[in-house]
C-alpha cells in the first residue's frame, strides 16, 4: 500500500508538472505571435508616415514628432497585450564604416568611433579590436585580436573579417563585456547610414561626429532644444542657430533630416509569458518596407 501510494503521488506530481509546462509553452507561443503582430504594426506606421508626407508633397523629415516615433501604449489583444517601439538607425554610428571597401582603415571614422567610445565611457582600447574584427586580413593590429586569439576561447570561433551583419556581432569582439555591449548598443548600428539624423541623434553621437559642438558653449544644448518643438527640415538650418553660425561651413554636410533604416521592437505578453521580436527594416518610399533582419528573444 505504501509503495502504491508513493507511485500514485509521483504520477500526480509528474502529470501536474507536465500540465504546467504545456501551459507555459502555449502561453509563450501566444506571446510570440503577439510580439510579431506588434512588429507588423510598426511596419505599417513607417509606411503610413511616408504616405502622409507624399500626399502633402512635403519632404520626408524624421524626428521625435514623426508618427512612428511617438510612444504607443500597450495594445490589448486576444487575452494578452502587445507593444511596439521604433528607433531610426540614422541616429547611430555605422560601425562598419571603420573599414573602407578597399579593406583599409578609415582614419576619419576611426576618430569618430574613438570619440564615441570615450564619450560613453567605453574603453578606448576596443578600437583596434573592432578594426581587426571588420577588416578582411588576418594581421593583428596593435592591441587588437585576430583568429589566433578567438580560436583559443571556449568555445572557439573565428572573427568576422568583414562587415558586421547585426549589432549582435559586437558582443563577440575582444573586450566587449555584457556591460560594455549594453552601453554601446544605443549608439552603434550596422545599417549603412552615411549621415547622422540631426533630429534624433543623441548628444553622444552628435559630439562624436562634430566635436566642435561640444567645444562651443551652448551649441549642443540649442540643437537639442530647437529640434524638440521645431525639427530641422534641412541640415543647412543648423548654421542659422546663433551658437553654431560661426562654426565650419561643412557642418551641415555631416547630417541629414531623414532616416531610411529602422529597428522595430515588438513585445508580446500573455499570462505572464513575454517575448521580444526585433526587426531591422528599410523604408521603401510609400511601398511596403523591406525586412533586412529578424531576431527573437
Amino acid at each position: 500500500m505504501v509503495l502504491i501510494t508513493v507511485m500514485v503521488m509521483d504520477f500526480a506530481t509528474t502529470a501536474s508538472h507536465a500540465e504546467r509546462a504545456a501551459a507555459n509553452q502555449a502561453n509563450s507561443l501566444r506571446a510570440y505571435y503577439l510580439a510579431r503582430s506588434a512588429v507588423t504594426v510598426g511596419m505599417a506606421l513607417l509606411v503610413q508616415n511616408a504616405r502622409m508626407a507624399a500626399a502633402t508633397n512635403a519632404p520626408q523629415v524624421d524626428s521625435f514628432l514623426s508618427s512612428w516615433a511617438l510612444p504607443y501604449p500597450p495594445m490589448p489583444m486576444a487575452g494578452g497585450w502587445a507593444s511596439v517601439s521604433i528607433v531610426d538607425d540614422a541616429r547611430k554610428i555605422d560601425i562598419n564604416q571603420l573599414v573602407g571597401a578597399n579593406g583599409q582603415v578609415n582614419p576619419q571614422y576611426a576618430l569618430i568611433v574613438g570619440t564615441l567610445l570615450d564619450t560613453v565611457g567605453a574603453p578606448l582600447s576596443l578600437l583596434p579590436a573592432l578594426i581587426d574584427w571588420i577588416d578582411p586580413d588576418s594581421v593583428t593590429t596593435q592591441g587588437g585580436a585576430e583568429a589566433d586569439f578567438y580560436m583559443q576561447l571556449m568555445p572557439p570561433y573565428a572573427p568576422r573579417n568583414g562587415p558586421m551583419p547585426t549589432i549582435g556581432d559586437l558582443s563577440m569582439v575582444r573586450g566587449v563585456t555584457p556591460a560594455v555591449f549594453e552601453r554601446l548598443r544605443n549608439f552603434i548600428t550596422t545599417a549603412p547610414t552615411s549621415q547622422i539624423n540631426i533630429n534624433t541623434a543623441p548628444p553622444q553621437v552628435l559630439m562624436a561626429v562634430a566635436p566642435q559642438l561640444a567645444q562651443t558653449s551652448g551649441a549642443l544644448q540649442e540643437i537639442m532644444k530647437v529640434r524638440l518643438t521645431q525639427p530641422f527640415t534641412d541640415p543647412s538650418q543648423i548654421s542659422e542657430l546663433s551658437s553654431v553660425s560661426n562654426m565650419a561651413s561643412n557642418l551641415p554636410s555631416l547630417f541629414t533630416v531623414r532616416s531610411d533604416y529602422f529597428t522595430i521592437t515588438g513585445l508580446g505578453s500573455f499570462a505572464g509569458a513575454r517575448t521580444f521580436v526585433y526587426a531591422t527594416v528599410r523604408r521603401n518610399g510609400i511601398a511596403p518596407v523591406l525586412l533586412l533582419n529578424w531576431s527573437e528573444d
